[in-house]
Protein backbone atom coordinates (compact mmCIF):
# COMPACT_ATOMS: atom_id res chain seq x y z
CA UNK A 1 0.00 0.00 0.00
CA UNK A 2 1.20 3.76 -0.90
CA UNK A 3 1.87 6.15 1.75
CA UNK A 4 0.44 8.82 -0.09
CA UNK A 5 -2.69 10.79 1.70
CA UNK A 6 -5.15 13.04 0.07
CA UNK A 7 -5.52 16.08 1.04
CA UNK A 8 -7.71 19.27 1.00
CA UNK A 9 -5.31 20.83 -1.19
CA UNK A 10 -4.94 17.68 -3.10
CA UNK A 11 -9.43 18.10 -3.56
CA UNK A 12 -8.91 21.67 -4.06
CA UNK A 13 -6.41 21.25 -7.27
CA UNK A 14 -8.71 18.32 -8.68
CA UNK A 15 -11.56 20.76 -9.00
CA UNK A 16 -9.35 23.56 -10.31
CA UNK A 17 -8.38 21.37 -13.35
CA UNK A 18 -11.39 19.32 -13.45
CA UNK A 19 -14.30 22.20 -13.23
CA UNK A 20 -12.08 25.56 -14.26
CA UNK A 21 -12.79 27.40 -11.18
CA UNK A 22 -10.09 29.73 -9.82
CA UNK A 23 -7.56 27.36 -7.33
CA UNK A 24 -9.28 30.21 -4.86
CA UNK A 25 -13.23 29.45 -5.41
CA UNK A 26 -12.02 25.61 -5.78
CA UNK A 27 -10.88 25.80 -2.09
CA UNK A 28 -13.55 27.39 -0.79
CA UNK A 29 -16.05 25.25 -2.89
CA UNK A 30 -14.41 21.79 -1.50
CA UNK A 31 -14.50 23.61 2.00
CA UNK A 32 -17.87 24.72 1.74
CA UNK A 33 -19.11 20.59 0.64
CA UNK A 34 -16.87 19.27 4.00
CA UNK A 35 -18.61 22.13 6.58
CA UNK A 36 -21.95 21.08 5.12
CA UNK A 37 -21.44 17.52 5.56
CA UNK A 38 -20.10 17.92 9.08
CA UNK A 39 -22.62 19.79 10.26
CA UNK A 40 -24.99 17.65 9.05
CA UNK A 41 -23.24 14.86 10.80
CA UNK A 42 -23.00 17.36 14.11
CA UNK A 43 -27.43 17.43 13.97
CA UNK A 44 -27.13 13.31 13.69
CA UNK A 45 -27.90 13.76 10.06
CA UNK A 46 -26.29 10.84 7.39
CA UNK A 47 -24.37 11.85 4.52
CA UNK A 48 -25.03 9.75 1.35
CA UNK A 49 -22.87 9.71 -1.18
CA UNK A 50 -24.08 8.04 -4.23
CA UNK A 51 -21.45 5.11 -5.46
CA UNK A 52 -19.27 6.24 -2.81
CA UNK A 53 -20.76 5.48 0.86
CA UNK A 54 -22.77 6.91 3.96
CA UNK A 55 -21.47 8.42 6.65
CA UNK A 56 -23.30 8.30 9.75
CA UNK A 57 -23.16 9.13 14.02
CA UNK A 58 -23.84 5.99 16.20
CA UNK A 59 -24.41 6.71 20.40
CA UNK A 60 -22.72 4.19 22.08
CA UNK A 61 -23.95 2.92 25.02
CA UNK A 62 -21.98 3.04 28.39
CA UNK A 63 -19.84 0.10 29.62
CA UNK A 64 -17.03 -1.41 31.68
CA UNK A 65 -13.86 -1.82 29.81
CA UNK A 66 -10.30 -3.01 30.83
CA UNK A 67 -7.05 -1.36 31.66
CA UNK A 68 -5.09 -4.31 29.11
CA UNK A 69 -1.78 -3.78 31.53
CA UNK A 70 -2.92 -4.40 34.76
CA UNK A 71 -6.50 -5.95 33.99
CA UNK A 72 -8.22 -2.89 36.13
CA UNK A 73 -12.16 -2.35 35.30
CA UNK A 74 -12.27 1.26 34.12
CA UNK A 75 -15.87 2.68 33.07
CA UNK A 76 -16.33 4.09 29.67
CA UNK A 77 -18.60 7.09 29.21
CA UNK A 78 -21.43 6.96 26.67
CA UNK A 79 -20.38 8.80 23.80
CA UNK A 80 -21.33 9.40 19.92
CA UNK A 81 -18.45 7.91 16.86
CA UNK A 82 -18.73 8.02 13.46
CA UNK A 83 -18.97 5.87 11.18
CA UNK A 84 -18.64 5.22 7.06
CA UNK A 85 -20.31 2.21 5.23
CA UNK A 86 -18.68 2.30 1.66
CA UNK A 87 -21.37 1.27 -1.31
CA UNK A 88 -21.17 -1.53 -3.34
CA UNK A 89 -20.08 0.21 -6.29
CA UNK A 90 -16.98 1.47 -4.20
CA UNK A 91 -16.58 -1.73 -2.05
CA UNK A 92 -15.76 -3.28 -6.00
CA UNK A 93 -13.39 -0.47 -7.06
CA UNK A 94 -11.08 -1.12 -4.22
CA UNK A 95 -11.33 -4.96 -4.49
CA UNK A 96 -10.28 -4.44 -8.20
CA UNK A 97 -7.25 -1.94 -7.12
CA UNK A 98 -6.05 -5.02 -5.30
CA UNK A 99 -5.90 -7.32 -8.27
CA UNK A 100 -3.61 -5.02 -9.79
Amino acid sequence: MSEKTLTRMDLSEAVFREVGLSRNDSAQLVESVLQHMSDALVRGEQVKISSFGTFSVREKAARVGRNPKTGEEVPINPRRVLTFRPSHLMKDRVTEGNKR
